[in-house]
């Protein structure tokens, strides 16, 4: 696996003559406020919403009417895009982005991804709201936790067996693996129901169910049952590895917080542990603003389309500041990840 090439990344890293104070973060807060970057944007996400519902009915129709010929399985990455449209607009509303009301909220939240996805949303946005919290915090992010893949060398030094065949050769494995994360997502979903307490359990379970059956009716009245074993395997394959594409740069091969070292306050939390994604409109759209990393992080309820605007606010700050403000290219940004990934399983290799 090479190493990752510094060409194309940019990293700012300005002398640090200035102590870490608590007012960093509130001053870019009041920066950021003042220009009315955490209002919301419903008309935005409206017409987003409105648009990603035509765009799956179009599909489904589409679907529906060719399923006689193998020629339906072109809907499949088709579907696939759109279904991670939709677990974009899925995570926007968990974080409060669309709308500043809870009620709302799980609503949007519980249509996207119980309904449409087959993808539990309240044991997603609890998983989801652990890793904010601290964002490649060995102890405390559940992103980091070793499971299939490790992320320390100290995870690592456990693996044996097929687990050490896994992470000696994971950074080759990790875009394969990504096939299966849509159905991995699934089923993690389907088990933390039990957790949920009764009347909340009976809801979101009841939705995961309907988009099951919902799901297997289209394909099973649309087409032989081996087309549609075919379909949905490509579809699901096709929509983990997209997810999987707009998450793996976020944070892999970033810092690492140490559980007994200094700690970091909220700014430095976030920055230091995120990348950012150069690109332009095409790679906004295709990582569903996941791309502007760092800022989603610093302000979590910020709206998709602000993002983007917040980022020479930040960059500045943190560059006044001293802090590393990692930004890189989307190709660049994989092979820091696997790089990484790699690096972690050498001792094993050796």
């Amino acid at each position: 696996m090479p190493e990752p090439t510094t060409a194309v990344a940019e990293v700012v890293r300005p002398p640090r003559d200035a102590p870490p104070a608590k007012s960093d973060f509130a001053h870019l807060l009041r920066t950021v406020k003042g220009q009315g970057l955490l209002d919301r944007r419903r008309t935005w996400y409206t017409l987003t919403i409105a648009a990603n519902a035509l765009a799956l009915a179009g599909v489904v129709t589409g679907v529906a009417l060719t399923g006689g010929s193998w020629w339906c399985l072109l809907l499949a990455p088709l579907l696939a895009v759109f279904s991670a449209r939709t677990a974009f607009i899925g995570h926007d509303a968990g974080h409060s982005q669309i709308t500043g009301g809870r009620r709302a909220a799980r609503v949007v939240g519980l249509i996207h991804g119980n309904l449409l996805l087959g993808m539990s949303y309240a044991w997603w946005n609890d998983k989801h709201n652990r890793h904010h919290a601290n964002p490649n915090h060995i102890d405390k992010d559940p992103d980091v936790v070793a499971d299939i893949l490790v992320f320390t060398g100290a995870q690592a030094a456990h693996r044996s067996g097929f687990r050490g065949w896994l992470t000696r050769n994971q950074a080759w494995l990790f875009f394969p693996l990504t096939l299966l994360e849509g159905v991995a997502l699934k089923i993690h979903g389907f088990l933390g129901l039990r957790r949920l307490p009764v009347r909340q359990r009976v809801v979101e379970g009841g939705l995961l169910v309907t988009h099951a059956t919902a799901y297997t009716t289209l394909l099973l009245a649309s087409m032989s049952p081996g087309r549609a074993l075919a379909f949905a395997a490509l579809h699901q394959a096709l929509f983990g590895l997209h997810l999987g594409l707009a998450f793996a740069p976020n944070h892999k091969g970033m810092e690492m917080p140490d559980p007994d070292g200094e700690r970091w306050d909220h700014l430095r939390r976030q920055v230091l542990t995120s990348r950012n994604i150069r690109g332009g409109p095409l790679v906004d759209w295709f990582l569903g603003g996941l791309n502007y990393q760092i800022e989603h992080h610093l302000f979590p309820s910020m709206p998709r389309p602000h993002l983007r605007l917040a980022r020479p606010l930040v960059r500045s700050h943190c560059r006044e500041l001293g802090i590393p403000y990692t930004e890189t290219g989307l190709v660049d940004s994989y092979r820091q990840a696997l790089s990484h990934l790699h690096e972690v399983g050498e001792p094993l290799r050796a």
